[in-house]
């Protein structure tokens, strides 16, 4: 398996769209595909070409989450310490590569996402769901843990607290639909739509500063620990820098001569 491409990336313009590739098996995080995923992901983000990614997966789901017919302990270690000395080692830094990347991200939730596959599907920066797509937490009511690969940490803050332990403790199928009335993803779309309106999406975003996603992403994440007075410091520190950049200034110059701004590459 590990010599198949289970990971695909191909380049729309500015935009790079990456799939995972394991149709047949509904997409589940198996490690040769992580190891492929950030390989994949250390070369976009050392490619200064893409404005944008859009995250998806082949055939009818877009990930199972983990491979559990493949966990075997190794002699010496419990599965528990594998598992743990994995995740730390690989599958996290996954999350994190897929979290920090410096352009936009997209995740197209093109059916079932299920267990560690929420967490990189929340790991983007705008989720899109087709209408046939659900979200399913089966750690804790199926297997007696915890959700992982982030998981917790991005649904308390987009859906909050008691929604989110809600999830994780009854292990309810949570539709495209519903995840869209509860503001957990950006829209819910027709499936013959998806793919279509996430590369409109994932072309708007490329038209943004080449800074936008990093600033964005660590403002919002200044706003989780400040109070009000903290956070109106850390916007007007923020804009101390930025207002200097070429792209500020590019932005006036637009705005005056009524165009639409065209920001230098990243």
């Amino acid at each position: 398996m590990s010599e198949e491409a289970l990971i695909l990336v191909e380049h729309q313009g500015p935009v790079a769209w990456l799939r995972l590739n394991l149709p047949q098996r509904l997409n589940p995080l198996a490690r040769p595909l992580q190891e492929q995923f950030r390989t994949a992901l250390a070369a976009l983000r050392n490619d200064t070409s893409v404005r944008a990614l859009v995250v998806t997966g082949t055939g009818k789901a877009f990930c199972s989450g983990a491979d559990l017919g493949q966990m075997q302990p190794l002699q010496g270690k419990s599965l528990g310490e594998q598992s743990a000395e994995t995740m730390e080692a690989l599958t996290n830094r996954l999350i994190e590569d897929l979290h920090t990347l410096p352009f936009p991200v997209v995740t197209a939730v093109n059916g079932p996402c299920a267990g560690g596959g929420v967490g990189v599907a929340l790991a983007a920066d705008v989720v899109l769901a087709a209408r046939s797509a659900y979200f399913y937490l089966p750690f804790m009511p199926r297997l007696g843990i915890v959700p992982d690969l982030g998981s917790t940490w991005f649904l308390q803050r987009a859906i909050g607290r008691s929604r989110a332990v809600g999830l994780s403790l009854l292990g309810n199928r949570l539709s495209a639909e519903q995840a869209e009335q509860w503001g957990l993803v950006w829209a819910c779309v027709d499936d013959a739509d998806l793919l279509a309106h996430a590369q409109t999406l994932a072309l708007r975003l490329a038209q943004l500063p080449a800074h936008a996603a990093e600033e964005i992403r660590r403002t919002y994440d200044h706003v989780e620990q400040a109070s009000l007075v903290e956070q109106l410091s850390y916007e007007a520190s923020r804009q101390r820098v930025l207002i200097d950049r070429p792209e500020f200034k590019e932005g006036v110059r637009a705005f005056l001569e009524k165009r639409e701004p065209k920001f230098p590459p990243r």
